[in-house]
């Protein structure tokens, strides 16, 4: 049972939210673990477009008598936390199923529009992620950006692993060097970083950032492609990874496939590592 979580520092677009999603499926598919992904961006519909089209928010308020839905999501599970009933085996019950048995779930963010409610529900974002901790064996957070709001520092410290998404620019290097030397959250061995959207052409390839960096560690990569960029986009990535489960080395897709592999490989192995640390300590 382990915290996965997705963040980034940066104001240019990373691929986040994409990243996450082609780790988490294919880790659901290729593993018998039971996988979450939640996801923390306020009125974003972002994760689970990926999976399913997108519904017509405005006709489903019009139905409801212009009442927001409080009986799905992250926000029917905050009520719970609210009022004590939170329980590990009831988040199930707010999620979106990708794969039978537990294998993939979706637990929307919130579309609270009042804003001293959705205060409510930052503040129980660590309640709710801790709970589901303790029914799946992976929970993937999509985290917002930035480190200005206490709830995304509580999140970060509970996550068992950091994974940092990055761009390919000069300005982000210098960043990272700063956020590495100022902030002890990413001083440990949690944490690791990842490349979104990437260009092995690029002279900020992975290699250099990491001497750029002094990073003993490698940095993983999500090469961008096309096919999968529109499965997110199509609510189709589920069927993107089954169609590429098996794939001929000579498939255009081959380079995509494999550093994802490798991603979600060095995420099993580095919280095994962790907990046997643990463990041991």
């Amino acid at each position: 049972m382990a915290i996965i979580t997705f963040w980034s520092n940066e104001k240019e677009e990373t691929a986040k939210t994409f990243s996450m999603t082609a780790i988490a499926t294919q880790m659901a598919i290729e593993h018998n673990y039971k996988i979450l992904m939640i996801s923390t961006i306020h009125n974003d519909d972002t994760l689970e477009r990926c999976y399913w089209e997108p519904k017509d928010e405005r006709l489903l308020k019009q139905i409801a008598g212009g009442k927001r839905d409080i009986s799905s999501g992250i926000d029917g599970l905050v009520n719970l936390a609210i009022s004590n009933k939170l329980t590990p085996e009831a988040v199930s019950n707010y999620t979106r199923l990708v794969f039978p048995g537990n294998r993939l779930e979706v637990l929307q963010g919130s579309t609270e529009e009042d804003e001293d409610e959705y205060k409510k529900v930052r503040e129980s974002y660590k309640d709710v992620i801790q709970a589901a901790n303790q029914f799946y064996d992976y929970v993937f957070v999509d985290l917002n950006k930035g480190l200005t709001k206490d709830y995304i520092k509580e999140v970060l410290k509970i996550s068992d692993i950091i994974v940092v998404n990055i761009t390919q620019r000069l300005k982000m290097i210098n960043d990272l060097k700063w956020l590495k030397e100022e902030n002890d959250i990413f001083k440990k061995d949690n944490v690791m970083f990842l490349i979104g959207r990437y260009d092995k052409f690029s002279k900020y390839n992975a290699k250099n950032i990491a001497r750029t960096l002094g990073y003993k560690d490698e940095i993983f990569v999500v090469p961008y492609s096309t096919l999968f960029f529109e499965a997110c986009n199509e609510g189709k990535v589920a069927d993107f990874f089954l169609r590429f489960r098996k794939i001929s080395s000579t498939d255009r897709n081959m380079i995509f496939i494999q550093e994802i592999k490798k991603t979600s490989e060095k995420i099993i192995s580095k919280v095994n590592e962790l907990k046997n640390n643990f463990l041991n300590y």
